[in-house]
């Protein structure tokens, strides 16, 4: 009995011992893959993805592109003031839309095109990824695009007595937005521009016009932000009574579709309108309904992952 009690005994130590060493065995060997792992993240880049969910925020352009081989249909939508009543509908008898196509290149480069029915405008422009927002290996706290457009007035001016020529007509947009997202949830853009109009409103009007514009975007589910965006118009370049654009609204992703609903005092939608022509004012209720809709279609192969 007591020979069986010693070898129980002593068996419960081999056991307590191995299980012991093959306990701190597993640990150590644990704690060297988490190193491992470590330092191989550190030697990876981490780039940011989806700071905006498209390439719009709700006028303006966002850092977002195309990915390569994606083509965006883009539907602009603007009615008139609500202020105006049930007469007019609250401003929903009075509709203009923009239709536009953007398109990836590559994954720094994309190009867009679009009609708008304000003006009758053409618009063309580019955007150039500059620097993207990543951590590890290395650390960008931005992303940086710069943004080159062209838009052409063919609605004729109301003042006949002038000729006007081809360059009248045209008006030039170049700007430099920094974007960073800050979190999951909250993502925020500055958008340095400038404006050149070969045909000022007035002859008291400066044809370059200097712009800031601030913009975000607030996540609160997984499918459901709020967006807004703001741009200041620098004192002194417009003699007319012109506003500063403001827009607020919010936007929802549905699969392969991005709404967006919002409201603004701004009716044009590409950048000289918008930016140098909102004659209204939130300060007088003079606010637009509108919306935007974005479905993207893949193209090449490679989008489609074949």
């Amino acid at each position: 009995m007591y020979f069986t009690k010693s070898f129980k005994k002593k068996s419960m130590k081999k056991i307590f011992f191995f299980l012991s060493f093959f306990i701190a065995q597993n640990l150590f060997a644990q704690d060297d893959l988490l190193n491992m792992l470590q330092d191989k993240d550190s030697n990876e880049v981490n780039y940011t993805t989806a700071t905006f969910k498209t390439s719009r925020l709700i006028n303006t352009h966002t850092t977002e592109l195309q990915p390569v081989g994606e083509l965006q249909f883009l539907i602009n939508h603007r009615f008139g003031l609500i202020s105006d009543g049930f007469n007019k509908f609250y401003g929903l008898d009075a509709a203009y839309v923009r239709l536009g196509f953007e398109y990836g290149i590559n994954k720094f480069w994309s190009v867009g095109i679009g009609r708008s029915g304000v003006d009758r405008l053409y618009d063309g422009f580019t955007k150039i990824k500059l620097l993207r927002q990543s951590s590890g290996a290395k650390n960008i706290p931005i992303s940086a695009v710069l943004f080159l457009g062209l838009a052409a007035k063919t609605l004729d001016y109301s003042d006949n007595t002038v000729k006007y020529e081809t360059k009248h007509y045209l008006t030039y947009t170049s700007q430099l937005i920094v974007a960073r997202k800050f979190n999951e949830n909250f993502s925020l853009q500055l958008m340095p521009t400038y404006v050149h109009r070969n045909l000022a409103n007035t002859q008291a009007d400066a044809n370059g016009i200097f712009v800031m514009g601030i913009g975000g975007r607030l996540k609160l589910t997984k499918r459901f932000g709020i967006i807004g965006e703001y741009h200041y118009i620098f004192n002194d370049q417009l003699k007319k009574t012109f506003y500063d654009p403001i827009s607020l609204g919010f936007e929802i992703e549905t699969g392969g579709h991005v709404f967006q609903l919002h409201v603004s005092n701004s009716r044009g939608m590409v950048e000289p309108q918008y930016l140098t022509q909102t004659e209204w004012s939130w300060g007088k209720g003079d606010i637009h309904f509108g919306f935007n809709i974005a479905r993207t279609f893949s193209l090449s192969k490679k989008a489609r992952g074949l």
